[in-house]
């Protein structure tokens, strides 16, 4: 299939695109809600961590929007650029704020030389969404140079993979049990091969970025599945 996004285009196929968006969203929105849920079963002491993980996770929809936005109207005001720099600036803060906290846990690392398993999760839950919004940030760049209907759609399934990723990192330190890691593969391959059949539609470049993407969140999980265990100096 290779469309070209011109004015040939028909309504028919705008609306189908539209409705394939707005699914989409709906997707997302849930993915949402079940990470939420699953952060408020995490510790007291990521309280601070869920709200950050969670406005930006807002911030990311919020921006989503506005791209719709300005691709179903072409244009782009005053309000809505202000708004999508303020965006850009916020996650960036709660990078830098993640980072620092970080820090501050090293630092206490180095001191008690200690290493707990809430320490652990801390820093990979730290260390994935760091990685997560730098790559949303360049995602979100590609976008506003391409501005193309196919770039939404590989956002979204970013976003979805995200909170696959999210929910599955989740999980696996909450309870793990072999038949939840089991089931969580499973839905990981389900979400890989919507993305494939996806991908067969969109451009090579993506295809090739994707895969990337893929392999080093697969290859984190496999890390942080072997690695957790040993890691624990209780």
């Amino acid at each position: 299939m290779t469309m070209t996004m011109t004015k040939t285009m028909t309504t028919t196929m705008m609306m189908m695109m539209m409705m394939m968006m707005l699914m989409m969203m709906m997707m997302m929105m849930m993915m949402m809600m079940m990470m939420m849920m699953m952060m408020m079963m995490m510790m007291m002491m990521m309280k601070m961590m869920v709200m950050m993980m969670m406005m930006m996770m807002m911030m990311m929809m919020m921006m989503m929007m506005m791209m719709m936005m300005m691709m179903i109207t072409k244009k782009l005001t005053k309000t809505m650029m202000m708004f999508m720099m303020m965006m850009v600036m916020m996650t960036m803060m709660m990078m830098l704020m993640m980072i620092m906290m970080m820090m501050m846990m090293m630092m206490t690392l180095t001191i008690t030389k200690k290493l707990t398993k809430t320490m652990m999760m801390f820093m990979m839950m730290m260390v994935m969404m760091t990685m997560m919004m730098m790559l949303m940030m360049i995602m979100m760049m590609m976008m506003m140079m391409m501005m193309m209907m196919m770039m939404m759609m590989m956002m979204m399934m970013m976003m979805m993979m995200m909170m696959m990723m999210m929910m599955m990192m989740m999980m696996m330190m909450m309870m793990k049990m072999m038949v939840m890691m089991m089931m969580m593969m499973m839905m990981m391959m389900m979400v890989m091969m919507m993305m494939m059949v996806m991908m067969m539609m969109m451009m090579m470049m993506m295809m090739m970025m994707m895969m990337v993407m893929m392999m080093m969140m697969v290859m984190m999980m496999m890390m942080i599945m072997t690695g957790l265990e040993p890691l624990t100096l209780e």
